[in-house]
């Protein structure tokens, strides 16, 4: 007989190690772009990647790590009852914490935008929108980033969807703090803008 919580374990496992593929990292290094750790802040995301100066490759990251937290709360719904947030929360757990760079991973927030998409799209589209809204008005990435973070529990309260609130305060909780340092640079003014060759920002 088969344990009951076999599978959600499974689910779990299975979540948190799709999230854990650097595709930022491995997109870099195979086309020869270089070490992405070696680069710029150091961070896995696209932000990062755009820094190597190929917009392709950092349009590619954020689409793939857009699409891996996706893929986590379908895989996850399908295979267990609601199966599906907590699936989408171990890949951003992975993606932001992954085991194979020793727990140095990106920011989470296209990671966040695919779990929240999936989970509900209303949602994911508010996301997208303010992460849009925040990232040119401001020409600050970290501010479109936390914005749209901020924004996923607002909507899913917004939309009806209370039972998914937790979930996404929890992921936007975490986004806030791996921008930690990012805040920090805004406080003090030293956060540079999108374009602009001061300093790094995510």
């Amino acid at each position: 007989m088969t344990p009951p919580w076999l599978l959600p374990t499974f689910v779990l496992v299975l979540g948190y190690l799709l999230g854990s593929i650097p595709f930022g990292l491995l997109l870099t290094r195979f086309t020869g772009a270089g070490d992405l750790r070696q680069i710029g802040s150091g961070n896995i995301g696209a932000t990062n990647v755009l820094r190597t100066g190929r917009k392709g490759l950092a349009a590619a990251t954020l689409l793939l790590d857009l699409l891996k937290g996706a893929a986590a709360v379908l895989i996850g719904a399908a295979l267990v009852d609601g199966g599906g947030p907590m699936a989408g929360a171990m890949a951003f757990i992975g993606h932001c914490y992954p085991v194979w760079l020793r727990f140095a991973g990106g920011k989470g927030v296209a990671t966040m935008m695919g779990v929240v998409t999936a989970m509900f799209w209303p949602a994911g589209c508010m996301f997208a929108a303010v992460w849009l809204a925040a990232l040119f008005g401001t020409k600050w990435s970290s501010v479109g980033g936390m914005a749209a973070a901020v924004s996923a529990p607002v909507a899913m309260w917004v939309f009806g969807r209370i039972d998914l609130v937790p979930v996404a305060l929890a992921l936007a909780l975490i986004v806030l703090w791996r921008h930690r340092a990012n805040i920090a640079r805004l406080a003090k003014g030293d956060e540079p803008k999108i374009g602009g060759s001061k300093g790094i920002s995510a």
